[in-house]
């Protein structure tokens, strides 16, 4: 008998749990180390108040998390390279009670951080852990490069995913191809490229859209011509409503310095909240309260709840990039 095809669900769909991962490589984060693991737990916190949460966490490192992280967390020891849960963790499908882990390669975005070996092997091991179905995914894909909408359609970057970094010889057609394999999506827009200032990552789409609801996206803009992202995210936002997609622009685009942004759209959806990096959510600022009211808008019923982002946006991501759902089946 033929196993039933699973599919990504949405982020906005019912969760189990969150998956995250204790910052561990200091050579990332240098001087705000200490940052990093402070925001980290605040973040876990924040999305515990909402739903369960597993932080992975390298053994010689399980004591310091303990102590860090509220007692609702599960803490779990497991060899990790670093935190970025969203790229190196599995990603789930699920449909008709049945859910699977999709473990793909992971190459530390094109091999810019090394060691890597634990953080490629990690998918699989949070699986075994949880006991989950493991699916293995012959190329390289980081859960922050793609946006689903849960009904087939998955939006992602050029830059991205064609970067010769990542998967060298494969054709666009064959990562659609593949995508529609291991995610049982239908298809495939196109975006050129993420912001001018994530150049670890090659422009994931987590940092410029995300689905709000089946056919409605939000995307990021900016007002400012003279910004050096003006003129690829006008072109992201013509490339969504060509493909037919209803738009909300986003134009408030925060810099915590002139080479670092702490985007809204980097946000987590879980179970009653949204998790949205600010620069300081003890001082939020008229550009903050916007973009919580804007949120909070388009999710009726969850809460936008501001954590820190600024040592996030240093480290290369935000919060959607160390998380990782597990749907509820």
């Amino acid at each position: 008998m033929t196993a039933p095809a699973l599919r990504m669900p949405a982020e906005w769909a019912p969760h189990e749990r969150t998956l995250m991962c204790w910052p561990a490589r200091e050579a990332m984060w240098r001087s705000r180390f200490g940052d990093a693991k402070r925001d980290h737990a605040l973040v876990a916190a924040a999305i515990a108040a909402f739903e369960p949460v597993t932080m992975a966490v390298d053994p010689a490192q399980v004591g310091e998390a303990r102590a860090a992280l509220p007692g609702a967390v599960e803490v779990v020891p497991i060899p990790i390279d670093d935190s970025w849960a969203r790229d190196s963790g599995p990603i789930f499908v699920a449909g008709e009670g049945r859910r699977a882990g999709v473990s793909f390669r992971f190459n530390a975005w094109g091999e810019k951080f090394l060691p890597y070996a634990d953080d490629d092997a990690f998918a699989r091991r949070i699986l075994e852990h949880l006991g989950e179905e493991v699916r293995e995914a012959p190329f390289v894909l980081e859960g922050g490069s793609i946006a689903v909408d849960g009904e087939g359609t998955l939006i992602t970057t050029e830059q991205c995913l064609l970067h010769p970094n990542r998967n060298p010889g494969m054709a666009a057609e064959e990562i659609e191809a593949g995508l529609r394999e291991h995610l049982g999506v239908e298809r495939v827009v196109w975006l050129g490229r993420g912001l001018l200032e994530d150049d670890d990552t090659d422009g994931h789409v987590d940092n410029i859209c995300a689905f709000v609801e089946p056919g409605r996206v939000l995307v990021q803009t900016v007002a400012d011509e003279a910004n050096p992202n003006w003129s690829h995210c006008a072109e992201n936002a013509r490339r969504l409503r060509a493909a037919g997609l209803e738009v909300v622009e986003l134009a408030q685009l925060p810099y915590a310095d002139p080479e670092t942004v702490v985007p809204y759209t980097n946000y987590y959806v879980c179970n009653g909240a949204l998790i949205v990096p600010v620069r300081d959510p003890q001082a939020l600022t008229g550009s903050d309260e916007e973009a919580l009211a804007l949120l909070a808008s388009l999710y009726p019923g969850r809460e936008a709840v501001p954590v820190p982002g600024e040592t996030l946006a240093f480290g290369g991501g935000g919060v959607h990039c160390i998380t990782q759902q597990v749907p509820s089946v």
